[in-house]
């Protein structure tokens, strides 16, 4: 049987939600998946980023990590999405991607997409839930099969209890503030399991 094909896209100023990336990797590689890690590039300007530490140290610590491309959503049979909350909704960086998939959704290249999405915020009021909602908002105009991580697993609920997808509390310097690598993992195990059931007849 073919190894399900995983696409992990992370977008991260200070360092937080590419270390969620990173984790949700390992939990989709110990079931042999195969994975893909990228980004979404980058657009604020350099002014912006020098401005804060963090996000220079962080910019120079993920420029080897490749920047998504829209081949890379047609390889993938599930997506995980990690990003941070801005406003209680997706960065900038995220959403302008998405707005450049029109000529895949367009041509059915997207349907059936399995997807994933994570987030993290300085607060656990922050946004955490409506951001999630975000990006799912965007891959119902897809046509995508949303596979949050529910309940199905008690790692949630030691892991902050979202059942929207695994959010996280951060501190200004990136660093993550919660107990839940295990928790990432396991929505990462998960979403590797249902494109795995869903897209099994489409590949034989």
């Amino acid at each position: 049987m073919s190894a399900t094909n995983l696409l992990i896209v992370f977008y991260s100023s200070t360092g937080a939600n590419y270390q969620m990336a990173q984790w949700a990797e390992e939990g989709a590689k110990s079931t042999g998946a195969n994975v893909k890690l990228t980004r979404f590039p980058e657009t604020a300007p350099k002014e912006a980023i020098s401005s804060n530490p963090a996000w220079e140290k962080n910019v120079e610590n993920i420029k080897d990590v490749p920047e998504v491309i829209l081949d890379d959503l047609e390889w993938a049979e599930g997506i995980i999405f990690s990003a941070p909350t801005r406003y209680g909704s997706t960065p900038s960086q995220v959403q302008s991607f998405l707005d450049t998939t029109g000529g895949l959704w367009f041509s059915g290249k997207l349907l059936n997409k399995v997807v994933s999405a994570m987030t993290s915020a300085q607060n656990p009021h922050g946004g955490q839930e409506s951001t999630i909602l975000a990006i799912y908002k965007n891959m119902c105009h897809w046509g995508a099969i949303i596979v949050a991580p529910g309940y199905s697993d008690k790692v949630t609920f030691s892991s902050g209890g979202n059942p929207y997808g695994t959010s996280t509390t951060v501190d200004q310097s990136g660093k993550i503030l919660d107990d839940i690598e295990e928790g990432v993992k396991h929505q990462a195990k998960r979403t590797v399991e249902i494109a795995s059931l869903i897209h099994r007849k489409q590949r034989f």
